[in-house]
């Protein structure tokens, strides 16, 4: 309808890739989007590794499956459309010891389920051939993992929502979502109906979901990732990315080295519990924050399971030395002497009831309210695939 009002919520990457979606497939529908701070990008689509990843880790058949190949090739197309900064410099996936070439293997069949293009596996020789300075007992060879500017990204889809008659409305932090003749989206006293909403609200998503009367699970558990930064004189030991083989009872990836299109080397993220939502220092604490962690019976069953690698992780995120021990496995030359802290990114992980880490993206339906409560990496890679999912499911049919 040329009269229909569609709120989004969150001016992150996903947020605004649904809200160019819907401008794209509805001409003449007025889509507003929400955004509590005064600028888009603000939290996790700017703190990432930006990494395009290419679909080896996850579950054949999941969402993050589906949607992490179709997104990738779709951004990888925008980013040509738009001139934005696209290197598929490749990714090894190494393993240094036994146990690791066992879920080599594993990973190995995933990806091949996954369609990956150009997987190969490669032995220490080989892996000498593509990044000279790293080691290993043998690697998956991912040429089309690529790297690009997801804030870059991000603001070109907000530029698109604004062309196609949209706007995004900055410093409007929603603190209510209230069913009237029309929804409501209020912040404050400020008020604006809309006809259908979706919440794609990052860090906060529960919350907010939880305004349209949505279920109290998964809760949100902020972890933060820390990086480190390579000085330039040893940033070019490594020509793409080196990650390990991750462990399969986590979401996370481990500690790996990553190219910016910039020309920069990192290496990390970790992942420590954060003290707070937005969490990016050890001085960045909100009561309400810790008491909604406490509160959560799902916290103290996952961490009465998994203590022991939260304290290792704290461990590393104190001592740069013990950070680099984990790294310097596949790239020795480079050392502790070698890093400097650089900054740090807060990874929204969704937590279930029973203490289980949820890994795939989940969507819920609540009448006009489309709630995006878990969107977790691959979503930057995902998010041209995620806004087609998302507006098929909020009944936006092409």
């Amino acid at each position: 309808m040329a009269d229909e009002v569609v709120g989004v919520v969150g001016a992150g990457i996903v947020g605004l890739a649904i809200a160019r979606e819907v401008t794209r497939r509805r001409p003449g529908t007025r889509v507003v989007v929400f955004e509590k701070e005064d600028r888009v990008a603000a939290h996790q689509t700017g703190h990432n590794s930006g990494v395009v990843h290419a679909g080896i880790y996850y579950t054949p058949g999941s969402l993050k499956a589906q949607l992490c190949t179709r997104g990738g090739a779709l951004l990888r197309e925008y980013c040509a459309e738009r001139g934005i900064a696209y290197d598929e410099c490749g990714k090894l996936v190494v393993a240094v010891s036994t146990e690791d070439v066992a879920r080599l293997e594993a990973l190995a069949v995933r990806a091949e389920a996954n369609r990956v293009p150009g997987l190969r596996r490669v032995g220490p020789q080989q892996i000498r051939e593509i990044e000279p300075h790293a080691t290993g007992l043998a690697a998956l060879h991912s040429p089309h993992t690529a790297i690009t500017d997801f804030p870059g990204i991000t603001r070109a889809f907000a530029d698109d929502v604004v062309a196609g008659g949209g706007e995004v409305r900055f410093g409007f932090r929603v603190t209510g979502i209230a069913e009237e003749r029309r929804l409501v989206v209020s912040s404050g006293s400020d008020r604006v109906p809309v006809d259908r909403l979706i919440i794609c609200a990052g860090i906060h998503s529960d919350r907010v979901a939880r305004l349209a009367g949505d279920a109290a699970a998964p809760r949100i558990v902020p972890f933060r990732g820390e990086y480190m930064k390579v000085r330039p004189d040893k940033a070019e030991l490594v020509r793409g990315m080196i990650y390990p083989v991750p462990d399969p009872r986590y979401p996370f990836l481990g500690v790996h080295f990553t190219r910016r299109v910039t020309g920069e080397l990192e290496v990390g993220p970790n992942a420590v519990l954060a003290a707070a939502r937005e969490g990016y220092g050890w001085a960045d604490v909100s009561a309400r924050d810790l008491a909604g962690i406490a509160g959560w019976p799902g916290m103290w069953r996952m961490a009465a399971k998994h203590w022991k690698t939260g304290v290792r992780e704290m461990y590393g995120s104190v001592s740069k030395r013990a950070y680099m021990r984990a790294a310097r496995r596949y790239v020795p030359e480079i050392l502790a002497a070698d890093v400097v802290r650089a900054g740090s990114g807060v990874r929204a992980q969704a937590l279930d009831r029973d203490g289980s880490l949820v890994d795939d993206f989940r969507v819920h339906r609540l009448g006009a309210v489309t709630a995006v409560r878990n969107a977790p990496s691959p979503a930057a890679t995902s998010s041209l695939a995620i806004a087609e999912y998302v507006a098929d499911a909020s009944g936006f049919e092409v």
